[in-house]
């Protein structure tokens, strides 16, 4: 059989494929002879009806289809064989079955033409002279000043206030409203549908909730209503509202004022596991120092394979892209259901296709770092030894003891994990790294969360960050 190559772009192949005469007429024989033996027509009995009756029943063009497919298929594997090509998937034809079976007569030469995608080629740029600038995350002290700081207020015992306006600090319950915006004077107010709460928590912070909200708080007596205008953040979920004018009416319920608890060993007892402040304070410096160089050396990391990606050529088959969208957005519906989310709404039928098409990006930087990394193991002879293998699957077994663990898979998993770690870190030793202060690559606004640390924590009263979510009722505790 005769085969010629055509490379292609996206690590594909075009294979053209002549099928000699002999295996035509002999294919198409034995698909007719199979269905003479299986075909049931009434008047005769399996396998004894007569090819001339067949034929007729069933139609020529329904017979050479079904020959056209086996030999497709037959001369495709036969042809991969022949060459020593690794295909991966399935073919992709490069003619019209339609007109194939009005060209194909048995017993006279065809010739197919396809392609297939075969593993990516890797070519490697210069990795052993790379020069990267990386941010640098610098421990700093003040970070465990504010954890205690933000834990003090979380343990804060609320107390009533009645003699005094509302102040910055202090914890205010209300009763609320919204209503459009007014064009003119004459128009009566419309309630805002879905945004109103009773009982609702709102800790007077600079930057909660939408703006302006906590400063027309501020000042008001208990049992004191106001009219406060606001504007809904443009980024604000419900898009009719977002960056919209609003009118809110504010009844200030209660008023409380946070009584901090003093920092001393009772505290660290009901903020964490530790007996004293200072074991406490230990801690979180060991941490925090921890968390700062992890995460310098994930910038390096991803400087690093930012620019292999940059001097090096993957040519990617979509067949391994595919692949690669279908495990994210498995990794993505897994966390989703962990969430408490319901994915039937998010991964319908109308949606995969644009959530395909969304995680495709991911799909191939992610696939160029892993080739890219996996041929300068190969090219370089890095390998993780078998004394950390064997120590990382005892740590993950131990940690998942309850579970059923397939140790084949796992052991796949760490090597994998700790090829890449091994890797990097031989590409880290070559590279020139320059670090800069943190924000200074990848500025990013100022973010209100607390950093958190895994201590156990004592139970809290959970507020609805109105910029964030829609409005909802809360029960003041």
């Amino acid at each position: 059989m005769k085969v010629t190559q055509e490379k292609l772009p996206s690590s594909q192949i075009g294979l053209e494929i002549e099928i000699p005469a002999e295996t035509s007429q002999k294919t198409y024989d034995k698909v007719l002879n199979n269905l003479v033996r299986t075909a049931n027509i009434p008047g005769f009995r399996k396998g004894k009806i007569p090819r001339q009756m067949l034929l007729q029943r069933l139609g020529t063009k329904y017979i050479k289809a079904a020959t056209l497919e086996e030999l497709i298929q037959d001369s495709l594997k036969s042809a991969l064989q022949q060459e020593s090509i690794e295909s991966l998937g399935n073919y992709t034809p490069r003619f019209s079955f339609e007109e194939l079976i009005e060209q194909f007569t048995p017993g006279e030469p065809l010739t197919i033409s396809v392609t297939v995608d075969v593993p990516p080629t890797v070519e490697l740029g210069d990795y052993k002279n790379i020069t990267v600038k990386a941010e640098e995350t610098i421990y700093d002290p003040k970070q465990v000043d504010d954890w205690l700081a933000e834990r003090q207020t979380r343990q804060a015992t609320l107390v009533p206030v009645e003699d005094r306006p509302a102040e910055m600090g202090d914890v205010a319950i209300v009763d609320y409203q919204s209503y459009y915006a007014l064009q003119t004077e004459e128009e009566t107010p419309q309630e805002i549908p879905g945004v109103q709460g009773s009982d609702f928590r709102v800790d007077l912070e600079a930057g909660r909730f939408i703006e302006g909200m906590v400063e027309g708080i501020v000042g008001m007596q208990p049992e004191e209503s106001k009219e406060i205008p606001l504007k809904f953040p443009d980024d604000y979920p419900n898009e009719e509202l977002a960056g919209n004018n609003a009118l809110f009416s504010i009844t200030l319920k209660e008023l409380k004022a946070k009584e901090l608890p003093e920092l001393d060993d009772e505290f660290a007892e009901e903020a964490s596991d530790f007996d004293t402040l200072v074991e406490l304070r230990e801690s979180l410096e060991e941490k925090f120092a921890e968390e700062a160089k992890d995460e310098t050396k994930s910038s390096i990391e991803s400087a690093i394979l930012a620019e292999l990606i940059k001097i090096s050529s993957v040519d990617l088959p979509d067949t391994l892209v595919q692949e690669e969208v279908t495990k994210i957005l498995t990794q993505s519906a897994m966390q989703m259901e962990q969430m408490g989310l319901d994915i039937r709404q998010i991964f319908t039928n109308d949606n995969v296709p644009k959530l395909r098409e969304n995680a495709r990006a991911d799909a191939v930087e992610r696939l160029q770092q892993t080739l890219i990394l996996s041929e300068i193991a190969k090219t370089e002879g890095i390998e993780p030894s078998e004394a950390a293998v064997t120590d990382k699957i005892k740590e993950l077994t131990a940690q998942f003891s309850e579970r059923d663990i397939d140790l084949a898979k796992l052991q796949e998993m760490v090597k994998k994990e700790l090829l890449t770690e091994a890797t990097l870190d031989w590409l880290q030793a070559q590279a020139s790294i320059e670090l800069v202060p943190k924000g200074t690559l990848n500025p990013v606004e100022e973010s209100e969360e607390t950093e958190e640390i895994a201590l156990p924590e004592t139970e809290e009263t959970t507020t609805v960050d109105i910029a964030a979510v829609p409005i909802e009722e809360t029960t003041d505790t």
